[in-house]
């Protein structure tokens, strides 16, 4: 069975930041697929269960409400591993261009007095939220990022080259 996409990056060696995950061409359009890291994995902490959901909602928010990019969110969620969220756009941008609209969407969060769509009709876990441990997640997350502008290893996965042998043995380079 062929190994996904997102599979190929070297976990070991990712470090936050915001990555091209995939594009997919739809016939007249394509759709991006962006990975925004806050956590390195396998070597931190993941994000807590209550300020991940949080956040979910606050991004979300933030993007869709944005003007100038609410027309091209398609989605923003968590990541099984809690190590980070996916953003998917219409089109294709290079990382380095979503960088204010994420650098903005962490700010923002610790502006936030409330986490919007927590009432039981709008949310399937309403009472699993934590603003503050949300907003302590986006304030290391924004610096980070402000810390990093200038630095390529947030903008470029660092992949893992899988050499398969003739009878199927898969081999690592990391």
């Amino acid at each position: 069975m062929k190994l996904i996409q997102s599979f190929s990056v070297d976990h070991n060696r990712i470090v936050p930041g915001i990555f091209t995950s995939r594009v997919d061409n739809l016939g007249d359009y394509s759709v991006t697929t962006y990975d925004i890291r806050l956590k390195k994995p396998n070597r931190e902490p993941v994000i807590d269960v209550a300020a991940m959901h949080s956040l979910e909602h606050l991004v979300a928010t933030y993007l869709r409400n944005n003007p100038d990019w609410q027309d091209e969110v398609i989605y923003w969620g968590p990541m099984g591993c809690l190590t980070g969220f996916y953003l998917i756009l219409k089109g294709s941008r290079a990382p380095q261009e979503l960088y204010g609209l994420m650098l903005g969407a962490f700010k923002s969060v610790l502006e936030a007095t409330e986490v919007p769509g927590t009432a039981p009709e709008n949310c399937g876990h309403y009472l699993m939220h934590d603003l503050e441990m949300a907003k302590w997640y986006a304030g290391e997350f924004a610096a980070y990022l402000e810390a990093n502008a200038g630095n390529s290893d947030i903008f470029e996965y660092p992949r893992t080259e899988r050499l398969v042998t003739e009878d199927g043995q898969h081999f690592y380079d990391s």
